[in-house]
């Protein structure tokens, strides 16, 4: 299993798109590593970059690019409404996939070190890399700014962690650090009053705002946690914001920071016009936003992942500056291989075609996992429709919780498709591998029987979602829309063709695996699922039956 890192630098460069490109070329130059965002400002006159991959190879790249914005940016003639201290402002490391924060805190100390050894630039440790708790807030250490920290670095608790304890007026100085996924976040206000809009960042960042009671300064914290926010006037945009950083999703998503300043703008006579993503977003934050503003309006939250998208992104305003396009702004899309996804990516038409052309691939478990898909389906549109029934308003909640089940039940068998082609193409190259002499024999054997056990695996996974998804048929065909119960029926045809179909697959499959005690286990499993199939099959058309006679 591959370790992954993600690194999100922020340049102190947001206009000269030259300048951003030999930063972002150095990136790119990097073998094991994908340049994923490009996101510049012009108004805060800073690019947040986003890139990922393996954890030495993404060290090397954030490396070379401080180096060469070190080079390139001139700090002592930035201006931007962004704080910041250094050409590289801060470059945080992002554990995405197989490893911990602690281990990704040891590469993000392993940077700041050549950093600061390296180029001679003072660097700051922060949150998960710094050991020190007084300093572990990016807000704290970076205090001042640029034009302060000539003085604050001479100050004996503000040494560097690594690199000399003079400030380069050059180059300045750099924060890096290890810390959770953290989501960028700015929502527009109809005001260009910037004390305003600080006035709302106040109310709602978990900080909060010192007030006076009883002639002391108590703090009143902010209703939002996880939270940091300040308000701006940006120009290019001739409206002020609310800039805040999600530290913790989990806590507070992205939609209800986007409700809570809704709420507090409203209570200070301004009105929120829409809001920015600022570099990437994780494809949950998306889908729940798009769940919570249909369950605002008592809408069923089963439909698609791109509809889910297209509410949030209408819901919080996400167009209303630029254009929001999911595959450069969500991070699963970005990081997805066009190769996973090639046989459902075609109209029908190009499936239909490529299936009866003279490839062996896509063959009968693809197809097996797609009519149990369209089964999925048609038990799904039968929940969305019950769930907007005129007259059944007070069941909504019921029939949405169905339609959710059944699109989880279609994206695995969706996923499924591409995923039996490819366990197929795998059989393929394993016995193309060299058999010129014994240990390559025993490779391409060894090869094979993996390659082999995945092409059995893939199909039973196929049984086992289409059996399931069939819970969802027989409640739609019981309790659905009256109107759409021969729909119900046809799904229940499609789950157990599929189930039967991919059955098929994994007996040819397992003819060939030399492991006969998991051939006989997998088989008996099989037998089982396809009889409760069958059974359950005549039970649900029993059901829809009557149901149209009557």
């Amino acid at each position: 299993m591959q370790q992954l890192i993600e690194c999100v630098p922020n340049f102190s460069e947001g206009n000269d798109l030259n300048i951003i490109k030999q930063i972002t070329d150095q990136i790119e130059s990097v073998e094991a590593v994908r340049l994923l965002n490009v996101d510049p400002g012009k108004a805060t006159n800073r690019t947040v970059v986003t890139f990922v991959g393996t954890p030495q190879a993404v060290v090397q790249a954030a490396f070379l690019a401080i180096k060469k914005a070190g080079e390139l940016i001139v700090m002592s003639k930035h201006k931007g409404e962004h704080p910041r201290m250094g050409a590289t402002d801060v470059c945080p490391l992002i554990p995405i996939a197989n490893i911990s924060m602690e281990e990704t805190a040891k590469f993000a100390q392993q940077l700041a070190k050549r950093v600061g050894e390296e180029l001679k630039i003072p660097v700051y440790l922060y949150e998960a890399a710094q050991p020190n708790k007084e300093r572990i807030n990016l807000s704290v250490i970076r205090a001042g700014e640029y034009e302060g920290f000539f003085k604050k670095i001479k100050e004996p608790q503000w040494k560097p962690d690594f690199g000399p304890a003079e400030f380069d007026a050059k180059r300045g100085g750099t924060v890096i650090g290890a810390r959770d996924f953290l989501v960028a976040y700015n929502v527009n206000l109809n005001t260009t009053s910037v004390r305003r809009a600080n006035s709302i960042a106040f109310d709602v960042r978990e900080a909060g705002r010192n007030v006076e009671v009883n002639g002391k300064k108590v703090n009143q914290p902010g209703t939002l946690k996880s939270v940091k926010a300040i308000g701006w006037y940006i120009e290019e945009y001739g409206i002020a914001q609310i800039s805040m950083n999600l530290t913790n999703i989990n806590i507070t998503p992205v939609h209800i920071a986007f409700d809570e300043v809704c709420k507090s703008a409203e209570k200070r006579g301004i009105r929120v016009t829409g809001s920015e993503l600022v570099g990437l977003i994780p494809l949950k934050a998306m889908t729940d936003a798009g769940k919570y503003f249909l369950k605002k309006q008592k809408r069923s939250t089963g439909v698609s992942e791109k509809e889910l998208i297209r509410i949030a992104v209408k819901s919080m305003g996400l167009d209303e500056l630029s254009d929001f396009k999911p595959e450069e702004k969500i991070i699963e899309y970005m990081l997805r291989n066009s190769n996973d996804c090639k046989l459902v990516s075609m109209s029908l038409n190009d499936f239909a075609d490529e299936t009866a052309s003279e490839s062996p691939a896509p063959g009968g478990g693809s197809i097996a996992a797609y009519i149990g898909s369209l089964g999925a389906s048609l038990a799904t549109m039968v929940a969305n429709l019950s769930s907007h029934k005129k007259g059944w308003d007070d069941r909504w909640e019921e029939f949405s919780n169905w339609a959710e089940k059944g699109q989880q039940y279609k994206n695995e068998l969706l996923r499924l498709v591409d995923a039996d082609t490819k366990a197929f193409n795998d059989i393929m190259s394993a016995m193309g591998l060299p058999k010129g002499n014994d240990d390559e024999k025993k490779l391409r054997k060894q090869a094979i029987q993996a390659a082999t056990k995945q092409a059995i695996e893939i199909p039973f996974k196929v049984m086992q979602t289409a059996y399931e998804s069939m819970e969802v048929i027989k409640a739609m065909a019981e309790t659905g829309n009256p109107n759409s119960v021969s729909d119900a029926g046809v799904g229940a045809l499609c789950a157990r063709s599929a189930v039967m179909g991919a059955f098929l697959n994994v007996k040819i499959n397992a003819s060939g695996y030399d492991d006969k005690n998991y051939v006989e286990n997998i088989i008996l499993k099989g037998k089982e699922i396809e009889s409760k199939t069958i059974n359950l099959e005549n039970v649900i058309l029993q059901i829809v039956n009557e149901k149209i006679r009557q």
